[in-house]
């Protein structure tokens, strides 16, 4: 018999386990290569299932508590069940409300499991026990603990390692409400001892997201980060019902790997600057500044912008950094020091943005792009409200208030499709360069429908477009609809409003701004400085 059990729910019964002197193990698993779950499960198994899996099959463990939280859970269990031998493997069957019939319900399956237990471990139920246990149980965090403003980790399945990013780049302490978090349920002391737990274990601050109920808002809260796993995003009504509180909330989603960290930190980063009141930790810095420079660092080129002391641009810089280049943004700087005829040493700060920005080591500081395209954009153009920015690995909208101030924000998922690489992509597909992409997109004359969003499904209608002769202008109207469709459903979920305006690269194809126009139903408003933006707004900020 093994003593460890592993286990994944909020909802598992623990101190009844417990009383039968089983250790209790909480999976947090990463996702790795799944060999084994390759050969098991459906490919669309959430990350998360994938992960526990793996962790199984990998350290042979050979006890674990499951409750049918959702289908991934009833998915393991019908795994485990049929292709692995298991020494201990319970699925729990979980009410979704918590009134009298829930409780009674609740009650029979601790019942069932407490028969399981005695047969398992050949003992009897000692009830003090396990209400000894109960009563006297240390809790992972207890909210009236926490006295300071903090921030909500909620949705689903947050990992240890999400919490600990979060907690360091924010500064503040994170409550783990996420349906594998927190574990916080009343302490009683009534006759019935299962009907007392099957109330308690109904009646957490922080219930599963399955439950017809919610927690009441926090008043200690100022942020809230909504987490979902990909291929299990079954409850955006919860986060539409968050989205309506007035504290700052951020949608992640991943898939239990350690893919796309770049945007994930991006993205709090970003969350942390809007709930936070911005300062910049220098390394040196000069009063008297004469000239500033910002560097963007993007996945296809670096940019850099020089502004003298009256904010005007005196030169600037845009260079490829992509794939099989060998420049830097060292180089990016000494081309604009060159365009604006300066010296190293006549620029007091410089600051840098974009992902590659902790990379580079001639700044005083960083700053996210999500703020430097608002500072930038504000500056080019005083009265936009949204800003659409499509660069080459990703796009996002960042909504604006009258004074300038990010309200919301929101990024595409770690996908291409919709984005500079996409059009890269399909460009070469189609054997033309995004100039004459660009200028052949407009020129269309029959509708195309491009209907995957997948850039590598999306090349395999293309090929299969030009085999059928379709027009080659046609096909590029199809697919720069494919990107206003995507782009334009950014902007509702940002709830951006006119007027607006457009940054990155992409801004430069002309048949995807018309595209979006015609969607948005608006016009759009296209700098000539627009690929610069995120480096126009690092120099900004380097003045503050």
């Amino acid at each position: 018999m093994e003593n460890k059990i592993f286990y994944v729910c909020k909802y598992t019964p623990i101190e009844l386990i417990k009383s039968y002197d089983l250790e209790m193990v909480k999976f947090d698993p990463k996702l790795g290569a799944s060999n084994n779950c390759k050969s098991m499960c459906h490919p669309n198994l959430c990350g998360y299932g994938r992960a526990v899996l793996e962790e199984i099959f990998e350290k042979d463990i050979k006890s674990v508590f499951l409750v049918d939280c959702c289908d991934v859970c009833r998915r393991i269990y019908d795994i485990l069940a049929k292709k692995k031998k298991m020494d201990f493997l319970f699925l729990m069957y979980l009410p979704h409300k918590k009134g009298a019939a829930e409780i009674g319900q609740m009650k029979r399956e601790l019942l069932r499991l407490n028969n399981y237990l005695e047969e398992y471990t050949k003992r009897e139920f000692d009830e003090n026990k396990a209400r000894k246990i109960w009563q006297s149980e240390v809790y992972e965090f207890e909210n009236s603990k926490i006295d300071e403003k903090r921030i909500i980790l909620t949705g689903a399945h947050g990992s240890l390692n999400l919490k600990d990013k979060i907690e360091k780049i924010t500064g503040l302490p994170v409550e783990d409400d996420t349906c594998t978090g927190n574990r916080e349920i009343l302490k009683q002391d009534g006759s019935d001892f299962m009907t007392d737990y099957a109330f308690s274990l109904l009646q957490q601050k922080s219930p599963c997201m399955r439950m017809q109920f919610e927690r009441e808002d926090d008043p200690k809260s100022i942020g809230t980060v909504f987490h979902t796993m990909k291929f299990c995003d079954y409850y955006g009504f919860k986060y539409k019902s968050k989205s309506n509180d007035k504290s700052q909330i951020l949608k992640i989603e991943t898939d239990a790997s350690s893919e796309s960290e770049g945007q994930i930190r991006t993205r709090l980063e970003a969350f942390s600057e809007l709930i936070n009141p911005f300062s910049l930790k220098t390394k040196k810095s000069s009063d008297d500044k004469k000239y500033v420079c910002g560097i963007d660092s993007g996945s296809s080129s670096t940019n850099a912008v020089i502004l003298d002391k009256n904010k005007k641009i005196v030169g600037f810089s845009i260079i490829s950094t992509g794939k099989g280049s060998k420049r830097s943004g060292e180089d990016a700087l000494k081309e604009a020091l060159k365009n604006a005829g300066l010296k190293r040493e006549d620029i007091s700060d410089v600051i840098t943005t974009g992902y590659g920005r902790d990379n580079l080591d001639i700044s005083n500081s960083s700053v996210t792009e999500i703020s430097c395209h608002a500072k930038g954009a504000r500056y080019l153009y005083k009265e936009a409200r949204t800003v659409i920015d499509i660069g080459g690995q990703d796009s996002k909208v960042i909504s604006l208030d009258d004074s300038g101030d990010i309200i919301n924000f929101v990024m595409n998922d770690k996908c291409a499709a919709g984005t500079g690489r996409f059009l890269e992509m399909m460009a070469k597909t189609l054997g033309l360069s995004l100039q004459e992409m660009s200028r052949l997109g407009l020129e269309w004359k029959k509708p195309v429908t491009i209907s995957n969003t997948c850039t590598v499904f999306a090349e395999s209608e293309v090929v299969s477009l030009i085999a059928d002769n379709t027009e080659v202008s046609d096909i590029i109207n199809g697919l720069n609809q494919s990107i206003a469709s995507k782009t334009t459903s950014l902007v509702k979920r940002s709830k951006g409003k006119s007027p607006y305006i457009m940054t990155g690269g992409v801004s430069n194809n002309l048949g995807v701004v018309k595209a979006l126009e015609d969607n948005l139903k608006e016009k759009i408003y296209v700098p000539k400085e627009a690929q610069i933006c995120g480096a126009l707004g690092a120099a900004l900020f380097a003045f503050e």
